[in-house]
């Protein structure tokens, strides 16, 4: 990754609700909304995480900027709430999908109710399961959640740090 120096800089973790995450210096802010050509909605990134390379999405919320720091992005770095990390960070160009996996599309085919409730959810938390689901390494894991993915769906299961949908 090729950083400006513009780009560098250390944050201390912070969090609300159950969501970790750090806000950037003005400058650094400024710095990736010329390299994105916006400076509202949603801003995919690249970041250097304590040298730990990752995607990652810069968000307003509640009037302020924010990159949101996941569970795998703190374990690979150490790092957890109240901790100063350092980082680098561009702007990310490369247009982001993620399929559903078939056996998320099957499961949900097969339980009308449960697709019925996960099209009607906002984006971001769809996303956040199809994400989850996408990054599991066995057939058995990914069997387990597509089922927890169902019934948290219907409201009978806890699922990807959440009580209900």
């Amino acid at each position: 990754m090729n950083m400006n120096p513009s780009t560098k800089f250390s944050a201390k973790i912070e969090i609300i609700g159950v969501n970790p995450f750090v806000f950037l210096p003005e400058k650094v802010l400024q710095f990736i909304f010329v390299q994105a050509g916006i400076s509202k909605g949603k801003i995919p990134v690249r970041i250097k995480m304590e040298g730990h390379e990752f995607i990652q999405t810069l968000i307003k919320y509640s009037g302020h900027w924010r990159l949101y720091l996941n569970t795998p992005m703190r374990k690979a770095t150490q790092k957890e709430m109240g901790d100063m990390v350092h980082f680098e960070i561009a702007f990310d160009p490369i247009k982001r999908e993620i399929p559903v996996h078939p056996k998320f599309t099957k499961a949900l085919n097969q339980n009308k109710e449960a697709k019925k409730i996960f099209d009607g959810l906002r984006p971001s938390l769809q996303l956040e399961i199809v994400r989850y689901l996408s990054f599991l390494k066995t057939e058995e894991s990914l069997d387990r959640n597509v089922t927890r993915a169902i019934n948290f769906l219907l409201g009978k299961e806890r699922f990807i740090g959440r009580d209900k949908p």
